[in-house]
């Protein structure tokens, strides 16, 4: 799934945070986008699917080519086939992980409840969880991996063709990060049309992960680099102060 974002500026309660965003995410790629604290990285995310605190004062995001996505509700995105995982996952007590699961199931497909099951159970098993975890009142008492863990599920039962990882390894130890690398690295497996878009502070996801096409930084509410492992290997080596001392960089998009 292709989705272009042009020349976007926007940002909340007048205060701008988005300074022209230009960012084209090719059909199955997997896209990293990182930058520094404040940078930008999350307000693309939360733009693309919608969040309504922030607001788009100029530019475009366009899916296909034809589709406006910003004129779409966030739930029409998601019917689109668009996915987001949260840093922080809210809790909601009463609310059991396998009726939200189903819940959300419904709302973009037809299966009957027993062959629900059978997917729910494959795809605890994939993620090395235990059968008992569908019982659980969503993300009540979790601990941090557990609920990074929910999130990848949920996006293995929808299915989605678009996902933004937004900073899926913020405290997670190694084995978790390599049970989550694996179910999404499988979504490119099972769906040639699969696109991502990984926000991340950190190397150590994308050494998990089967592809990798593109890394653009982000600095001051823009795009200012792109690239490729290379440019990650630079990034670990020098961090981000080469950026802040070339102003030649501020200029690209």
């Amino acid at each position: 799934m292709k989705l272009e974002i042009a020349q976007l500026h926007a940002g909340v309660d007048g205060v701008p945070i988005l300074n022209g965003v230009n960012l084209l995410l090719q059909n199955s790629t997997l896209n990293v986008l990182m930058g520094q604290n404040g940078s930008g990285k999350s307000t693309v995310a939360n733009i693309i699917m919608g969040n309504p605190i922030y607001e788009v004062t100029s530019g475009s995001v366009t899916l296909e080519d034809t589709v406006d996505l910003l004129a779409l509700e966030p739930n029409e995105r998601a019917k689109k086939g668009l996915f987001m995982t949260f840093q922080y996952p809210v809790e909601i007590p009463g609310l059991t992980v396998g009726k939200f699961l189903y819940r959300a199931y419904k709302a973009l497909y037809d299966m009957p409840p027993s062959g629900f099951s059978s997917l729910i159970k494959q795809e605890l098993k994939l993620l090395q969880m235990s059968d008992d975890f569908i019982n659980r009142p969503l993300n009540e008492g979790f601990s941090g991996g557990e609920k990074k863990r929910m999130e990848i599920l949920q996006m293995r039962v929808l299915k989605p063709s678009f996902v933004i990882l937004d900073e899926i390894d913020s405290g997670l130890d190694i084995d978790a990060i390599k049970h989550i690398s694996h179910g999404f690295n499988l979504m490119f497996e099972e769906n040639k049309n699969f696109t991502a878009l990984v926000v991340t502070h950190y190397r150590r996801i994308v050494e998990h992960l089967e592809r990798f096409d593109t890394l653009s930084i982000m600095h001051g509410g823009k795009i200012v680099k792109q690239g490729d492992k290379a440019l990650l290997d630079r990034l670990e080596e020098e961090g981000y102060a080469w950026i802040h001392e070339d102003p030649e960089l501020h200029h690209e998009s």
